[in-house]
């Protein structure tokens, strides 16, 4: 998507006076995720020339992935590479096996449409994100030729996967729907296979066990071919319909929450929760319901005469004073950074050891961006509204 294009979304009718300002931190943290989870043209290359290497492009032989079982043990296939890595054996639950001759002993969570079968592989949740991971199958499609993109915080780390696009919504046990904002990590297996995972962050704990809503709209992928191009975002697109309803249990083993509640200024530290894979760092910012004025309800009931006023407060949103996190451990590590949302930034762990956080919230973008670049001992700590020093252990 375009800066253009993204302004005229922000600027239409559903929402039409929100203020440049907003447009500008939206974007600096669209910009933010694509410095850390995206690469430009010239390092998608290099990620894929450094990830598939001269022989055999890397992937697995047609004819053997057939007798080797990927469905059931797919976090096994993908958890070094992901962005939110580590070791899921004893904490996932399996939902569909398969055995060495490619039968699978359920067909409950597999879908097709458009020739592109997806497969529900495995799930965990540590009840504040689920983690699932799925097979991808076409026939018709040729996946050796998604570019891999940088999942460690710099190069050296020589991490990098394969991105999947997805479209849709999803919901647990009939709430709202939400729209899936992640695409799926993971690996090309072969011409017309792609393993993958998929993080999505729950809006509210959920504790005990529950049901995953995924209504999947469209699936698409980039094509290392078609670097040269100015836009390439799922150059290979497919709409369809592809739902599924996916049981999983909340798995609270070494997850940890710990209250802080100090504020200073107009931002709350509230929590900070450690999972194996994750760290959370929830926090508040004042924040109001944007105004349903007269010239508002009239340009949204112009597209729905039907629509309610709880409806187009619902569009409408709110708007938040802007708040940028960083994250380091007792090393000085900096912890990869999720996409931040109101109240909630999240951080990959990546194998991490985790016994001391230090956490530093800022409200400039521009502080937030310096120290990322200099470290946890930069110039801009000073400048951090809040800044602490969490013991996890």
């Amino acid at each position: 998507m375009t800066d253009e294009k993204l302004d005229q979304i922000l600027k239409q009718a559903l929402a039409p006076e929100i203020s440049d300002k907003e447009i500008r931190i939206y974007r600096r943290r669209k910009d933010k995720m694509k410095k850390f989870g995206k690469i430009g043209k010239g390092m998608a290359a290099a990620a894929a020339v450094a990830a598939i290497g001269i022989g055999g492009l890397g992937y697995i032989n047609p004819a053997l992935a057939s007798k080797i079982p990927l469905i059931g043990k797919i976090f096994e296939k993908v958890e070094e590479d992901v962005t939110y890595s580590g070791d899921y054996t004893d904490k996932k639950t399996v939902l569909t096996n398969e055995d060495h001759a490619g039968n699978l002993d359920t067909s409950n969570y597999t879908v097709s449409d458009k020739g592109i079968k997806l497969t529900a592989s495995e799930v965990y949740c540590d009840g504040y994100s689920l983690f699932l991971t799925v097979n991808i199958e076409s026939e018709d499609s040729d996946f050796t030729h998604i570019p891999k993109h940088y999942t460690g915080m710099n190069v050296a780390d020589n991490r990098t996967a394969a991105g999947f696009y997805i479209g849709g919504t999803w919901s647990v046990d009939g709430s709202s729907p939400e729209r899936l904002q992640n695409t799926f990590d993971g690996e090309v297996i072969d011409s017309h296979t792609f393993a993958g995972m998929l993080k999505i962050d729950l809006a509210e704990k959920c504790v005990g066990s529950g049901e995953l809503n995924l209504n999947v709209d469209g699936l698409g992928y980039d094509d290392d071919r078609m670097l040269d191009r100015e836009e390439i975002s799922a150059s290979h697109w497919t709409d369809g319909s592809w739902n599924m309803v996916l049981p999983f249990e909340v798995n609270e083993t070494d997850v940890k929450t710990i209250e802080v509640g100090e504020k200073q200024g107009n931002i709350t530290l509230e929590d900070i929760v450690v999972s194996p894979y994750q760290v959370i760092v929830h926090a508040t910012t004042p924040g109001e319901q944007r105004e349903l004025t007269d010239d508002r309800r009239e340009k949204l009931l112009s597209n729905d005469p039907d629509m309610t006023d709880e409806e187009m407060l619902e569009i409408l949103g709110w708007s938040y004073e802007p708040c940028q996190t960083i994250c380091f451990n007792q090393d000085g590590e900096m912890l990869y950074p999720d996409m931040e949302m109101a109240g909630r930034a999240g951080f990959a762990v990546q194998g991490k050891e985790i016994k001391t956080l230090y956490i530093f919230i800022f409200d400039n973008f521009d502080d937030w961006t310096l120290m990322s670049q200099e470290g946890m001992n930069s110039s801009a700590a000073d400048k951090a509204v809040i800044s602490k020093e969490i013991h996890v252990e």
